[in-house]
């Protein structure tokens, strides 16, 4: 469906910094993490998180009593009389609980949104599930993260295996793989620039550890110094593979927030209520086994159709890119510039949380088209299962 009713305000939305697999946030409840950053995003903005009707929860990495998901993180956050369920399909589950956001607003259900996403993929649960009619009545074992980063069970490959084979099929070489994640990296220094002002525009800090030990994380942690000279010195993950350590993204920790309303409430809740920020149309899409990478692309055409717009009227496109071959083959199919796209950095660069990192790229691409003045802006990603969202925004003022 198309979008004519869905707003988002300026600034209504947060992101924490990332942090690495294993690092600051490593053994924090993702979920009470999300509600800590989101009351503190609420008393930055005035917000009183009454005023919403309905919270989307977007996690795909279960922590500890995550089966009362959306309830229990709307009452931490101050909206005890707020429910709404937990969404997930993987990496674009932010995306997906903006477009069910966005649904509500349209057929006139609620008036206010909040879609928040939080993972931690570092620590994920163990989990055993019982069989008393094995032998021995042994049960299956699953490291929930790092199992589901290596195996499909319907395309029988790991995620970096559709890469390759999206690489394969067309013509992308080692070499335009290491110079797309030199050139996400130089991206990502702009954000960094003037002690992070653009960051600064929508990332909340956030405290970890007490008294003596407390530590403010102000910026994201992980991120990987990358020059071609650097990238070419790394060896292939895949035998005779196109793709190293330094062309993929990393595993990631932290949470996101957006606000999605009607116009008028929009603007009452914008810091500056000249700035008009509009969803506009979404898409999905499913490739052939095994070629997760090029989702992307048919996301991105029916993302376009259902916006009513043309690849040559986004003004801005960011992606969530966990490999530098779905930069290449989008720009290759779209006719997007391939060096322009994602400014700012990209998930490629400042890593994975799953849930979380297609709402940031989101969040970035507004930040981005307010700084140009509006226009037309375009986020496509791919997720698991070889499948792929998309969506169009537009900014005026």
């Amino acid at each position: 469906m198309a979008f004519s009713k869905s707003y988002v305000p300026y600034g209504g939305y947060w992101s924490t910094p990332y942090a690495k697999w294993q690092g600051s946030f490593a053994n924090l409840h993702a979920l009470e993490l999300a509600a800590q950053t989101g009351r503190k995003f609420f008393e930055l903005r005035n917000v009183d998180p009454t005023r919403i009707d309905n919270v989307y929860l977007g996690m795909t990495v279960p922590q500890t009593q995550s089966f009362y998901g959306g309830p229990w993180t709307a009452a931490m956050l101050g909206g005890e009389r707020i429910t709404g369920p937990v969404v997930n399909q993987a990496c674009i589950t932010g995306i997906v609980c903006a477009k069910m956001a966005a649904q509500d607003v349209e057929c006139g259900l609620v008036d206010t949104s909040l879609a928040v996403c939080a993972d931690r993929c570092s620590n994920g649960p163990h989990l055993y599930y019982p069989s008393q009619v094995a032998p021995g009545a042994t049960g299956q074992a699953e490291n929930w993260v790092l199992d589901n980063f290596g195996h499909d069970p319907w395309a029988k490959n790991s995620m970096i295996q559709t890469a390759e084979n999206v690489a394969r099929e067309n013509g992308i070489t080692r070499e335009q793989n290491d110079e797309v994640a030199a050139r996400r990296y130089e991206q990502y220094q702009d954000a960094l620039a003037d002690d992070g002002a653009f960051h600064a525009r929508f990332m909340v800090p956030v405290t970890v550890g007490r008294g003596k030990k407390a530590k403010d994380i102000t910026a994201d942690e992980g991120v990987f110094p990358t020059t071609l000279e650097g990238l070419s010195a790394l060896r292939p993950v895949l035998p005779e593979g196109t793709l190293t350590f330094g062309s993929q993204t990393h595993p990631a920790d932290g949470n996101t927030g957006l606000l999605v309303t009607t116009k008028g409430n929009a603007q009452a809740l914008s810091k500056d209520a000249n700035v008009e920020i509009q969803l506009l149309g979404f898409g999905t899409a499913r490739e052939k086994k095994g070629y997760m990478a090029a989702a992307t692309i048919p996301a991105t055409r029916a993302a376009l159709a259902d916006a009513g717009i043309r690849a040559d009227d986004v003004k801005a496109v960011k992606t969530h890119n966990p490999f530098a071959v779905n930069d290449i083959c989008l720009a290759n199919e779209l006719g997007f510039d391939l060096a322009n796209m994602n400014n700012y950095g990209s998930s490629l660069v400042w890593g994975h949380p799953q849930g979380p990192t297609a709402l940031r790229v989101v969040i970035e691409l507004i930040e981005e088209l307010v700084l140009k003045g509006g226009g037309y802006g375009l986020f496509a990603g791919c997720a698991a299962g070889d499948t792929a969202g998309a969506l169009v925004i537009k900014v005026q003022g």
